[in-house]
């Protein structure tokens, strides 16, 4: 089963089918179709690959870059060769919060910075968060083809995707409405709790 952005608009019943999959795929030839259309450079190929619902094998390449990210469960999560392990974030007041919701761009949680924009598109802001740009990143819907590689990618370097209210992301479990990507789970917990 493959499931991608284009394939859905044009079959809802997809998204069903790939929650009940043993096997799938997603994929999102274009992530960050609008930095691509204006000529930014930061947009990106994604993929997934499930086995019985859980992300086993996650593929996010940003051509423009020449940057190849790469994880697969169990065996950590890798930058053209190079192991990723997620840096310590700093004291709390000095976290970096990006969001993709713009209504939220300048919102202050209690304690933290004011949240800025991200870079439109989830190839490129996992990436970020994994070398240490971000601290978190607050996202609206969670559609499995934007968010199912950037989950095994973040976990294999030590970070941590859930949602707004405290659950574990399952790309192929309800559509969520709410996600926080963290640099750790440390992270998530403090940041979950202020939302």
């Amino acid at each position: 089963m493959v499931l991608g952005e284009e394939a859905y608009a044009g079959d809802h019943a997809l998204l069903e089918r790939y929650a009940a999959a043993p096997h799938s795929f997603t994929v999102d030839p274009v992530d960050g179709t609008k930095n691509f259309v204006h000529g930014s450079p930061d947009h990106a190929v994604m993929v997934s690959e499930s086995r019985d619902g859980e992300v086993v094998r996650a593929w996010i390449w940003q051509p423009q870059h020449r940057l190849a990210y790469v994880a697969e469960r169990g065996a950590g999560t890798f930058r053209n060769g190079e192991r990723l392990t997620r840096p310590a974030p700093p004291e709390p007041a000095s976290w970096r919060g990006v969001t993709s919701r713009r209504a939220w761009i300048g919102r202050e949680l209690p304690g933290l910075r004011p949240l800025e924009l991200t870079w439109i598109c989830c190839g490129v802001d996992y990436p970020k968060l994994l070398e240490g740009e971000a601290d978190f990143v607050l996202y609206g819907a969670g559609w499995p083809w934007d968010h199912a590689p950037g989950l095994l990618l973040l976990r294999e370097a030590g970070g941590h995707l859930g949602t707004h209210d405290g659950s574990p992301y399952r790309p192929a479990g309800p559509r969520a409405q709410g996600l926080l990507a963290a640099a750790d789970r440390a992270t998530y917990d403090a940041v979950v709790t202020l939302l």
